[in-house]
């Protein structure tokens, strides 16, 4: 019976069209040397949500939560690749500094809304939630009224660095197609979710062409800082390798995270007193307890900032249960004021009657 109600799964990828509104190419930097960030953008009005995905994933990583969002709070979404991720392009493509990263969001929104944008708040998961946190503290853009960090710790992140390239190495090499990679992305735990996969994976894969003859090198993907996932899984037949197929055509990460390897300390390191520092009204969404450090502990017993657990969940909280992640992000807008209901919007505008 399992087999075939799985035999009728769609593992299709869907286009970002059904999520977002449009999507644009964001030149930024000299014309000699200028860069190009991919963004997609839903909403006119309300406040700017910047939203900032994890490592080896891409902006699509919010295409299911951004249209939960937007069906309950009036905002405008702004997703953006980062450099090295989906679709975007940058002229020195190995630089992962934190400094390069909260400049590139900081350009990349300016470009966009000049110089003093509409009310923001930051949103970011894994290590584009370390990124959020850098960008708010040091005040990039005079318009952040908010931040969210969704499963990112200073002190469980630096715990799981030491066996990143372990994990990086036992990703597959590659996929036949990209309806594989879907596939894999589900059944191996890293996406709990199939509609989002749906959309997210094609952020993350990209087809190469190849000689028949050539062995493909390894090519990984990060999932920042969280391990899950049912590794025999990986012996499937539908991934590539020397011995059960020569494709002309093969599915492989668009990026290797592993080769910046030297970046990840600064991640990561100081975050947790940085976010406890910064000055802003402050949401932390955990996929479990046991992710906080000793400092955020301390920090959300003395009230300094808002918190909620959303088990049952892997690292792609967003991803996993959009819902849940909607919810508690507009009511962390409502609660402060930053954002109004659509019900609220809806009931306004009524006609009276008695």
């Amino acid at each position: 019976m399992s087999s075939g109600v799985e035999a009728q799964l769609d593992y299709s990828p869907v286009s970002w069209r059904e999520y977002f509104d449009q999507m644009e190419d964001v030149i930024v930097g000299p014309a000699d040397s200028s860069d190009s960030f991919r963004v997609y953008k839903s909403g006119t009005c309300g406040p700017l949500l910047v939203l900032l995905h994890g490592g080896g994933h891409s902006a699509l990583s919010w295409a299911v939560c951004t249209t939960a969002i937007s069906s309950r709070v009036s905002c405008r979404v702004f997703a953006m690749d980062l450099r090295g991720h989906g679709a975007t392009q940058v002229f020195q493509c190995d630089d992962f500094s934190t400094q390069t990263m909260c400049r590139d969001v900081a350009n990349v929104v300016r470009a966009c809304y000049g110089e003093t944008p509409p009310p923001m708040v930051l949103i970011g998961h894994g290590v584009g939630g370390a990124i959020a946190v850098h960008a708010a503290s040091s005040m990039l853009l005079p318009t952040i009224v908010g931040l969210v960090a969704i499963d990112v710790v200073e002190g469980n992140a630096m715990e799981v660095l030491h066996s990143m390239q372990n994990f990086l190495r036992g990703r597959p090499k590659s996929f036949k197609s990209m309806e594989h990679a879907i596939e894999w992305s589900v059944k191996s735990g890293q996406i709990q979710n199939l509609e989002s996969a749906r959309v997210s994976v094609v952020g993350q894969i990209k087809k190469c062409e190849v000689n028949k003859d050539v062995l493909l090198e390894p090519a990984s993907l990060v999932v920042d800082v969280v391990v899950e996932g049912n590794e025999e899984f990986y012996d499937q037949p539908h991934l590539n390798d020397k011995e059960n197929t020569t494709p002309e055509s093969v599915y492989n990460w668009r990026i290797d995270l592993s080769k910046a390897e030297k970046y990840w300390d600064g991640w990561f390191r100081g975050t947790s007193n940085l976010f406890l520092g910064c000055s802003l009204p402050k949401l932390l969404l955990l996929a479990g307890v046991d992710r906080l450090d000793r400092d955020l502990t301390i920090g959300q017993m003395q009230g300094k900032f808002m918190m909620q657990l959303l088990p049952p969940c892997g690292h792609a909280v967003q991803e996993d249960n959009p819902d849940k992640v909607a919810d508690a992000v507009t009511g962390f807008l409502l609660r402060h004021k930053f954002a109004e209901s659509r019900e609220d919007n809806k009931s306004s505008q009524l006609p009276f009657t008695q």
